[in-house]
């Protein structure tokens, strides 16, 4: 059995005054009529007044409610400004100098202790910190840009281009990277940070590639694209004026993972004495410290610093990466 639903009420009763019984149409009318400009006016003033909110507004929005993205955005700010500016503030430029006495523990004038050649660990600590970080941005900048490269071009253009360069990245991927990197720098003389973040870049690519060159294929047949490729524009001009800006986000996320790769490669070169030949690093302060019993003789003071450091740098970057993820993808959201 089905009931029909009563009329709504006329929104003038509200504001008109009660009619009389004999000429209820009357009085409603003109008052109905009156309401609706009313109404129509105040549309115009409600939809300027809450204009759309922008996409950039929307992250920050959430970017700065993310507990794990402003943890380990926290910590690599922390990390990096003791980098950059704990080697200022040291007396003695030189961290691989003979200051203090042998295998002190942690005081008031060394606060890190001394190994066992009388070496400053605090010294080695915070220029350690820097070079890991300028081997992480050298190795993940070059890794990044290569990958964009080819995987822009690959999925863009498609056919021939797409074979040839998905058969050199599959090449590249299919090759042990670590061997090679120990072969390169087993034959190198002299090795510096710079170097090595290099030849970690030009191995750590293809994997990024292959992520990029997927997403272009998704993206290069919107109509934004069709309309750019109408408008005569090359295809350097689309990929990073069309296709790159709604991937910003997606290419910075890996960019933090091709940083963070680039340090646990360095790292463990360093470890097994690959590092450079100049300067110091985290990795080569556990080499050193492995290599002379720093764990046997309990000189706790020695390794703990510089793997604590690589673990929160490495650590903080993926905490951080799992927080853009949640920002930038609304599925991902804490509510």
């Amino acid at each position: 059995m089905s009931t029909r639903p009563e009329p709504a009420p006329e929104p003038a009763a509200a504001f008109s005054a009660p009619a009389a019984p004999s000429e209820p149409a009357a009085s409603s009318a003109p008052a109905a009529s009156s309401a609706a400009p009313a109404a129509s006016s105040a549309a115009p003033a409600a939809s300027s007044a809450a204009p759309a909110a922008k996409p950039g507004g929307e992250w920050l929005h959430y970017a700065v409610r993310n507990p794990k993205l402003l943890i380990g955005s926290f910590l690599v700010v922390v990390l990096l400004a003791i980098g950059l500016i704990g080697p200022v503030l040291l007396d003695n430029g030189n961290p691989n100098e003979y200051v203090g006495p042998q295998a002190a523990p942690p005081d008031g004038t060394y606060w890190m202790g001394t190994t066992t050649f009388g070496q400053d660990v605090y010294a080695q600590f915070v220029h350690g910190l820097r070079a890991t970080f300028l081997v992480g941005v050298v190795g993940g900048a070059i890794a990044a840009v290569i990958a964009m490269l080819v995987g822009f071009l690959a999925g863009y253009r498609g056919g021939l281009v797409d074979e040839v360069l998905t058969m050199l990245t599959n090449v590249v991927l299919v090759i042990p990277a670590l061997a090679v990197l120990l072969i390169i720098n087993a034959y190198m003389g002299v090795r510096s940070v710079a170097v090595q973040g290099l030849f970690i870049g030009l191995t750590s690519w293809p994997w990024a590639a292959r992520a990029i060159r997927a997403q272009t294929f998704s993206l290069r047949t919107r109509e934004f694209v069709d309309l750019a490729r109408l408008s005569g524009s090359g295809t350097w001009r689309i990929v990073f004026r069309e296709i790159a800006p709604n991937m910003s986000s997606y290419l910075f996320m890996m960019f933090i993972l091709l940083f963070g790769g680039a340090i646990l490669i360095a790292s463990s070169l360093d470890f097994i004495g690959l590092g450079p030949t100049e300067g110091v690093s985290l990795g080569l302060m556990l080499q050193s410290a492995q290599q002379w019993s720093a764990l046997q003789l309990g000189m706790w003071w020695w390794f703990i610093p510089p793997g604590a450091g690589i673990t929160a740098i490495v650590g903080a970057l993926y905490v951080a990466n799992v927080g853009l993820d949640e920002v930038f993808n609304p599925k991902l959201r804490e509510s």
